[in-house]
């Protein structure tokens, strides 16, 4: 039957058969909210409610600044299945950015937590088009605030019914969330997805070589619901009746974490490396365990070798992933299996970004456009295309005139073997062009991490007279120890080419990172393009 993939399906069928499957959401450090998928969508129907009283269109923007906590969880149904569109978006942003992408979404409402009304006040009067601020909150913690026709969220659900006569989508192609990119390199684009294209996605979410959601697992999402849908947690828990555990604004504190872990039986976690370094750090400083936890999904960037060993040792099984907002974000995931190859095999492949999973196709092609051999050495940009891939970025004119099947330039340099793994190289604007050759900065930096004195590095190119660039090593010792910048970079010898050993190394106390977690190369970049090597 050509029946539609729509997200009030997934609503449908976890009320009616994971109805008594836990929320758990940490709201302070003392606070645990707790409820049930039944409760949460029957709150989601007095959401629904109204908002069709705030007389908002089909297909207009609806935005979210907020935590991993229950209230989001319910915007992200109340608002898709009423056939609007729920646009997350990210308050670790400049305030410039968040105006400019509440102004070109066109958002109508916006959906805030409490700590980022200061935010939104500061930029009150460029808003454009919004017609209210909803205060995610109940009324006696309700801040002061000059904002216009500002509404409390409890407030507007109380007089609501838990009746609503949902329709069903008959369109799995309409939009249904928008999600930005970080703006890095210009002004933020906007990917916008359809019904069809996240319940694909969640379906991919759930396999045993992803994240492995079923009925028996407990999933707690610290990569935040405003950044790409939390990898898409919030419909994968739903279709599957994951029992979600969300840490609302805590997910960078390593011992809450542990204790909510521990306290919920958490099997399953999903974040960026640096999130997980620091939980590492602090069972190793604390000598705590989490015995539940079989499994943590990392992706947003490259995941050091010694981390995942770390975590083995805690019999801890770690699965590395590849996407980006544009693939919503799915595209590759490593679950290379041990006894198959010899350690020096397993290792280099435990690194690499892995296997697309069904349903994303990936290839490799030169400066020219021709496809590159699946070698495992020969590098180029990596293109993907597939049924959550964006075709084109939001407000972007339609295409015309051209195949179906279109592929989607990442931007990303790597290499593809001939089992399938994808290892990224770097991303195009990272590499150094060093005497006419490239060197790839990622390679350098995953030798580095392996270091046990260096908990985190960088490399970027620097001007030099002769060459044209040369790298430069940025990188933080672990606590308490003095390192010598040539013994750093001597450990480098035997690892990569020669010539691509970094001319000198600059130690910092912290790197810096965007406001999803992500290493800040273009602030680096920015920061030593006046260094010169002595």
């Amino acid at each position: 039957m050509n029946v539609p993939l729509t997200l009030d399906r997934v609503m449908r069928h976890a009320q009616s058969v994971y109805a008594k499957t836990e929320i758990v959401s940490l709201m302070s450090e003392t606070e645990i909210h707790r409820y049930t998928f039944g409760d949460a969508f029957r709150r989601v129907s007095k959401l629904a409610n109204a908002l069709k009283r705030l007389e908002i269109n089909p297909g207009e923007r609806v935005a979210t600044i907020a935590f991993n906590d229950y209230r989001h969880f319910e915007l992200y149904y109340g608002i898709s299945c009423s056939a609007y569109v729920c646009h997350t978006i990210n308050p670790r942003l400049f305030d410039d950015q968040i105006s400019y992408i509440i102004n070109d979404a066109d958002d109508q409402y916006v959906f805030v937590d409490p700590l980022f009304i200061p935010t939104l006040e500061r930029i009150a009067d460029q808003l454009k088009g919004v017609k209210g601020i909803v205060v995610l909150c109940d009324v006696e913690s309700m801040p002061s605030s000059t904002l216009p026709n500002l509404m409390c969220y409890e407030s507007l659900l109380e007089v609501e019914t838990e009746v609503f006569d949902w329709p069903y989508l008959p369109d799995e192609n309409l939009a249904c969330a928008l999600c930005y990119t970080s703006g890095t390199t210009g002004d933020p684009k906007g990917v916008l997805y359809s019904h069809r294209s996240v319940v694909l996605h969640s379906y991919a979410v759930t396999m045993p070589d992803v994240a492995g959601l079923s009925s028996r697992k407990i999933a707690m999402p610290l990569v935040p619901m405003y950044h790409v849908n939390a990898w898409g947690m919030p419909y994968a828990c739903a279709m599957v009746g994951t029992k979600m555990v969300l840490p609302g604004s805590y997910s960078g504190d390593a011992r809450l974490l542990t204790d909510l872990i521990n306290k919920e039986q958490v099997t399953v976690s999903l974040g960026v490396p640096t999130v997980f370094q620091g939980l590492l750090n602090h069972l190793q400083v604390s000598g705590k365990r989490v015995p539940s936890l079989e499994q943590i999904q990392v992706g947003g960037a490259p995941c050091p070798l010694a981390l995942s060993q770390a975590f083995e040792a805690l019999d801890v099984w770690v699965t590395v992933g590849w996407g980006m907002t544009e693939t919503s974000p799915l595209g590759a995931t490593n679950c290379v299996s041990k006894g198959k190859d010899s350690q020096e095999i397993y290792n280099e492949r435990r690194i690499k970004a892995g296997r697309p999973v069904f349903g994303v196709e990936m290839k490799t092609l030169d400066e020219n456009g021709n496809e590159l051999p699946r070698d495992g050495r020969t590098s180029g940009t990596l293109y993907v295309r597939g049924p959550w891939v964006a075709s084109r970025y939001f407000g972007d004119a339609e295409t015309s005139g051209l195949p179906d099947l279109e592929w989607f330039d990442t931007g990303d340099i790597a290499t593809i073997d001939s089992d399938g793994f994808m290892n990224i190289t770097d991303r195009s604007k990272d590499l150094i062009k060093s005497g006419g050759e490239w060197i790839s900065s990622q390679d350098i930096e995953r030798e580095i991490l392996d270091h046990p004195a260096i908990v985190a590095a960088a490399v970027v190119g620097v001007a030099h007279p002769k060459w044209g660039e040369r790298p430069l090593l940025i990188a933080v010792p672990s606590a308490g120890v003095n390192i010598e910048e040539l013994e750093v970079l001597k450990s480098l010898e035997g690892k990569v080419a020669r010539w691509w050993i970094p001319d000198e190394c600059v130690f910092l106390s912290e790197l810096p990172l965007t406001s999803v977690g992500k290493l800040d190369k273009k602030l680096l970049r920015d920061q030593f393009s006046n260094h010169v090597f002595s």
